[in-house]
């Protein structure tokens, strides 16, 4: 089952609980980013379209 298709089983809730995680989840990246401890800077760029993802699939939800 990929990423996408196990977000869609979640309520709007759950998904706004994951969008704060992430976002939390970014800032601690950006933070070690800017302080060089950050070994895979490629992990800030798949948690933006995480959250990307999220934000899509609840405007979809918000829209039915």
């Amino acid at each position: 089952m990929s990423e996408v298709a196990k977000l869609r089983d979640l309520s709007l809730d759950e998904l706004a609980k994951k969008e704060a995680d992430l976002r939390q989840e970014m800032f601690n990246l950006r933070f070690q980013h800017a302080t060089h401890q950050l070994e895979d800077t490629a992990r800030i760029r798949k948690v933006r379209r995480s959250i990307a993802r999220i934000l899509t699939l609840i405007k979809e939800k918000a829209g039915e």
